[in-house]
């Protein structure tokens, strides 16, 4: 993972509330538009997976520095893991009335299903 002074944001959503935020686009009732379906989380990604590791008992990867990732991985994930990504979700909610069942990457991770373990 990128070391904190180089990690970017990344966007999360429990697969439960994309789920339903999907089915409320898809209603017959519902106002036609493009929604970025994510949860309020302001998470960078090594923490993301600090946080995984963490709920798994994993230990934490190891972190370093944007141009030695360069050399560590593909080219197409070096870029994905150097585009920051934060969303804006109060379309979804304030528009479509999507209410999310887990409104943090923490409280998702903590439900019964999350990493197959518990």
């Amino acid at each position: 993972m990128l070391r904190a002074e180089d990690d970017v944001y990344t966007g999360h959503i429990h697969a439960d509330d994309l789920a339903a935020a999907a089915v409320r686009a898809l209603a017959d009732d519902a106002t036609a538009g493009i929604y970025n379906v994510a949860d309020d989380t302001e998470l960078k990604m090594g923490d993301w997976f600090d946080l995984v590791a963490e709920r798994a008992g994993l230990p934490r990867p190891t972190r370093v520095a944007r141009a030695q990732m360069a050399e560590l991985v593909p080219e197409d994930l070096y870029s994905f893991m150097c585009e920051s990504r934060r969303l804006d979700n109060r379309r979804m909610k304030q528009v479509l009335g999507v209410r999310l069942r887990y409104p943090t990457a923490y409280q998702g991770l903590r439900h019964e299903h999350a990493l197959g373990v518990d």
